[in-house]
C-alpha cells in the first residue's frame, strides 16, 4: 500500500491471500469468517484486514483467494500427486471422495486477467476466490491424470491400512526423517472436503478457457516432457 501511495498512478489493485485464512476443514459462514490453523494462515487474515480498512486510500482494491493451484512447472504437493499416480502408489479409499475446490493455473491466470479489466465499479473492494468453478471429485482427477499419462487407474485400499501408514509417517518425521509419503496431516487433509463458493468470481469472469480434463491433458503433456 505504500508502495502504491508512492507511485501515485495505480488505479486498482489486487491483493493476494490464500486460502489459508481459513482451516481445511472449516467451512466459513461468510466472506470473512476466519478460522486460520497455520502461522502464514494468520499473516493472511492480518493482510486482509489491513487492506479492508487502509487500502481505499490509494487506489480502488480488490483480493483474490488463490485455492490450491495446480498445472504445468508445479511443485509440491500436487507434483507429487501425479509422480504417486505415474508409479501407481496413489490409491483410492472407499467412502471417502472429496470434493475440491482446485484451480487449474491457465484458469487461474484467466481469472486474475479479467477481473483486471472488469469496471472497478463492480470489483472495487470484492473479494474472490481463483478456483475452478466445480469442484474436483479426488477420485475422477486422479482417474483422468492415470489415463492422461498412459497408466493404469488407481486402486483402492482398506482406510485402516492408510491410518496405519499414516501413524507411521508421523513416527518417521518426529524422528527427523524427511519427505515423508504420508502422515496424519496429510491423510486428514487429503479425504476432507474444500469446496468454496466461487459465484462472485463467475460473475466478473464468466466461463474459464480449460475444463478438468483438458487441464489435465496439457499437465500430463507437459510433465512427460520433463522426463517422467
Amino acid at each position: 500500500m505504500r508502495a502504491i501511495e508512492a507511485c501515485g498512478t495505480v488505479s486498482h489493485t489486487l491483493y493476494a491471500s490464500s486460502r489459508l485464512i481459513f482451516a481445511i476443514d472449516h467451512e466459513p459462514k461468510s466472506t470473512f469468517d476466519y478460522h486460520p490453523s497455520t502461522p502464514y494462515g494468520e499473516s493472511k487474515v492480518m493482510g486482509e484486514e489491513l487492506v479492508r480498512s487502509e487500502a481505499s486510500q490509494f487506489s480502488s482494491w480488490s483480493i483474490v483467494r488463490p485455492t490450491s493451484i495446480w498445472g504445468p512447472w508445479f511443485d509440491t504437493p500436487y507434483r507429487d500427486f501425479f509422480d504417486m499416480v505415474a508409479k501407481g502408489r496413489y490409491v483410492k479409499f472407499k467412502g471417502r471422495d472429496p470434493l475440491k475446490s482446485f484451480g487449474y493455473v491457465g484458469n487461474v491466470v484467466h481469472q486474475i486477467s479479467e477481473i483486471l479489466k472488469a469496471d472497478t465499479e463492480i470489483t472495487n473492494e470484492g473479494v474472490y476466490w481463483l478456483s475452478d468453478y466445480e469442484p474436483l471429485r479426488l477420485s475422477a482427477w486422479a482417474d483422468s491424470v492415470a489415463k492422461s499419462l498412459g497408466r493404469r487407474p488407481p486402486r483402492y485400499a482398506p482406510w485402516l491400512l492408510a491410518r496405519a501408514a499414516a501413524r507411521l509417517g508421523d513416527l518417521a518425521t518426529k524422528v527427523g526423517v524427511d519427505r515423508v509419503p504420508l502422515t496424519t496431516f496429510r491423510l486428514n487433509n487429503l479425504v476432507t472436503n474444500m469446496v468454496y463458493d466461487t459465484s462472485a468470481t463467475e460473475g466478473v469472469v464468466g466461463p474459464l478457457p480449460y475444463d478438468m480434463h483438458t487441464a489435465v491433458q496439457v499437465t500430463a503433456d507437459w510433465y512427460k516432457s520433463q522426463g517422467h
